[in-house]
């Protein structure tokens, strides 16, 4: 069975999460806590770089994570996309208006 792992890492201003494997509908219980929980008091860094397959109710955990931190002041970055987390991300149409980034050192 497909699944998603995710490793947690605090910075000075941020919350990094590594997601690793499959984030989708099936597997999005993992991380959708965690990401809704850490936008409430930091910006929030999704590392993209090792996903395998990303589907649109991922892409809409990630939308309502942007959406909660804009009302507390904080911002989601999504790090290194992968080759299928960057053609799911173009497919919304939204992808010039995220925050993508290469270095948490990017992170503001």
């Amino acid at each position: 069975m497909e699944q998603l792992t995710v490793k947690e890492k605090s910075g000075a201003n941020y919350v990094l999460f590594e997601m690793i494997g499959v984030f989708n509908a099936y597997t999005s219980h993992v991380a959708q806590n965690k990401i809704y929980d850490a936008i409430k008091n930091n910006n929030v860094v999704l590392d993209l770089s090792k996903i395998i397959e990303l589907d649109m109710a991922a892409m809409g955990i990630i939308m309502a994570a942007i959406n909660d931190g804009a009302e507390t002041g904080h911002s989601v970055y999504l790090k290194s996309l992968s080759n299928e987390a960057d053609k799911q991300v173009s497919a919304t149409g939204f992808k010039e208006l995220l925050k993508i980034i290469n270095s948490v050192t990017e992170v503001k």
